[in-house]
C-alpha cells in the first residue's frame, strides 16, 4: 500500500484551477508553469498535466534523478508529453480516457448532419432573406471511415450507425472478431475504404506512424461527395493538401475542430476555404467538462494511495490506452 500523505502533487497549469478538494490534507499540492515546471519536476511524486496544450513536459523531462512516479494527463492523447526519456523509463502515464468520447462522437453527429442537411447553407440564406428549396442529402445507407478503432473511433462510430450510416473502422491491426463492428480494418487496409466512402472521420492517436496520414495521396482516393472531418490531433492532416482538395473541388467539404498549429493564426487561409467548418478544439468539452476531469484525477489518486492498479494506463511506445 502506498502512502500518500505528504506527498507532493505537481499541477501544470493553472487557468482556471482544478477542483481537487479531496486532496486536501492528503498531497502537497503545488502549480507550476512552463517556466517552473522543469525545477519542480525532481520534487514531484505525481505530475497532474492539467495544460495539456503544453508541450513544457516533454521539453522538460529529466534524463536522469529524481522525477515523478506517475504523470496523469487531462487529455486523450499523450502526444503532447511523450518523449525518449519518459517512454524509457518506469514512470506511469494514464490519459483521461473516458470523458470525451461521447462528446465529440455527438459533435461529429452534429457536423455530419449539418453538413448533410445544408445547415450552413440554410444560415446564410436567411442572412440574406432568400427563400431558396434545396435537396439535402439522407444519411441512411450513406458510407462513413472513421480512422481511430479506440474508445473515441468507436464512440463515433456507434453514434453514426444510431443514425443509419455504414460504418467501417480502422484501426491498427485487423481483428475479424470485433463485438460491435465485427470487422476492424487494419491500417493498411484505408486505401482500399477511401473511394467509395461518403464521410471520412480521423478519431486517430497522433504517432510517429499516423502523422500526416491525410494528405494528397489520401484526399485523391476519395470521391467528390465526400466530407472529410478531423477531431484527433492537427499534424495528422496535410492541411495544405486539403485546402487545394476543397478549392479544387476534389472533395465536398470538411470540417476541422484540431490544427497543425493552435490557436489557428488569424491570417491562416484556413478561415476563408470554401465548403470548410474551422471550431476552436472544442468538439469534447462540454459544460461541466473540467469538473468530470478532477473527479477522475482523484479517483485515479485514490487508486494510488491505495497501491492499487491505476486506470487509463498508457502503452507509452504505442502512444495510447491499448484496446482490451
Amino acid at each position: 500500500m502506498s502512502d500518500s500523505t505528504g506527498s507532493t502533487l505537481l499541477v501544470l497549469g493553472s487557468d482556471p484551477l482544478p477542483q481537487l478538494d479531496r486532496l486536501a490534507g492528503r498531497a502537497d499540492v503545488v502549480f507550476a508553469d512552463e517556466k517552473t515546471l522543469a525545477d519542480l519536476l525532481p520534487t514531484a511524486d505525481v505530475l497532474l498535466a492539467w495544460d495539456f496544450t503544453s508541450d513544457a513536459i516533454r521539453d522538460s523531462w529529466p534524463e536522469r534523478g529524481p522525477r515523478p512516479r506517475w504523470v496523469h494527463t487531462a487529455s486523450a492523447g499523450v502526444d503532447r508529453l511523450l518523449c525518449p526519456a519518459l517512454i524509457a523509463d518506469d514512470t506511469v502515464v494514464t490519459n483521461a480516457r473516458g470523458v470525451f468520447e461521447q462528446p465529440i462522437a455527438e459533435y461529429v453527429a452534429g457536423l455530419v448532419i449539418a453538413m448533410a442537411k445544408d445547415f450552413y447553407g440554410s444560415w446564410e440564406l436567411q442572412r440574406q432573406r432568400r427563400w431558396r428549396h434545396r435537396e439535402t442529402l439522407r444519411l441512411a445507407g450513406t458510407r462513413a471511415v472513421v480512422v481511430g478503432s479506440g474508445p473515441i473511433g468507436r464512440a463515433i462510430g456507434t453514434t453514426l450507425l444510431a443514425l443509419g450510416v455504414e460504418v467501417e473502422l480502422v484501426g491498427r491491426r485487423e481483428r475479424t472478431d470485433d463485438p460491435e463492428f465485427g470487422r476492424v480494418h487494419g491500417a493498411d487496409g484505408l486505401n482500399a475504404l477511401l473511394p467509395d466512402a461518403d464521410w471520412v472521420v480521423c478519431a486517430a492517436p497522433l504517432t510517429a506512424a499516423t502523422r500526416g496520414m491525410f494528405g494528397a495521396a489520401a484526399f485523391a482516393l476519395m470521391p467528390r461527395r465526400a466530407r472529410f472531418v478531423n477531431v484527433a490531433r492537427g499534424p495528422l492532416v496535410d492541411e495544405e493538401a486539403l485546402v487545394a482538395a476543397l478549392r479544387e473541388w476534389r472533395i465536398a467539404a470538411a470540417a476541422l475542430d484540431v490544427f497543425q498549429h493552435e490557436p489557428l493564426a488569424t491570417d491562416s487561409p484556413l478561415w476563408d476555404v470554401p465548403h470548410l467548418i474551422v471550431s476552436p478544439h472544442m468538439s469534447g468539452d462540454t459544460l461541466g467538462w473540467r469538473d468530470a476531469l478532477a473527479t477522475q484525477f482523484q479517483d485515479n489518486f485514490d487508486r494510488w494511495a491505495a497501491g492499487e492498479p491505476l486506470l487509463n494506463v498508457v502503452d507509452k511506445r504505442l502512444g495510447y490506452v491499448p484496446v482490451q
